[in-house]
């Protein structure tokens, strides 16, 4: 019996090493990461008021489930191919207010208003890159969110109308401190 109440706290959200930005409460999320295609788009979706309602990740050509509940302001951000993003700045007050994503090829996109307390994320190796998102939602907006890192699928070299990309373990880093 111990040794289930062991694993069952181990697997739980609260014990994992990641760390997760906002207030939280509400019914855990995740958009589990496809070991066959990668982070291709994000979705968001707001309330009147300005709190993030939902998210979706398009891995590949296919959007992930609805993360929250939809809101009435949608923002999308399509990458481009072989294209990550390696590092995510937001902030919250209840609920997440702000998502700013940086991909290394040094396009962004920003999504709400910042106001309240601002996160910055980033993966802890030069190499990994986004390859999901966690956190908790509830009827009024998603109240904390969390990024997960990891190595892209391939390490290959992508060309794209005939230009050669960086291969992802090639990308700049993104400085940790600072506005943008």
């Amino acid at each position: 019996m111990l040794l289930w109440l062991t694993l069952a706290l181990l697997w739980s959200p609260t014990c994992w090493a990641a760390q997760i930005y906002g207030r939280g409460g509400g019914t855990y999320f995740s958009t589990s990461p496809d070991p066959e295609n990668e982070i291709t788009g994000i979705r968001v979706s707001f309330s009147i008021f300005g709190q993030l309602m939902s998210i979706q990740v398009r891995y590949g050509s296919s959007w992930s489930e609805t993360c929250g509940h939809r809101g009435v302001n949608d923002q999308e951000f399509i990458l481009r191919p072989g294209e990550h993003i390696i590092g995510v700045y937001g902030s919250y007050k209840l609920f997440i207010r702000q998502l700013f994503v940086y991909t290394y090829q040094g396009r962004w996109a920003t999504f709400g208003k910042g106001d309240g307390t601002i996160f910055s994320a980033f993966p802890d190796q030069a190499e990994q890159v986004l390859r999901g998102l966690f956190g908790h939602t509830g009827l009024l907006g998603i109240s904390d969110i969390g990024f997960e890192w990891g190595e892209p699928p391939s390490d290959l070299i992508t060309t794209h109308s005939g230009v050669t990309l960086l291969q992802e373990n090639e990308h700049p880093r993104v400085p940790r401190m600072g506005r943008w």
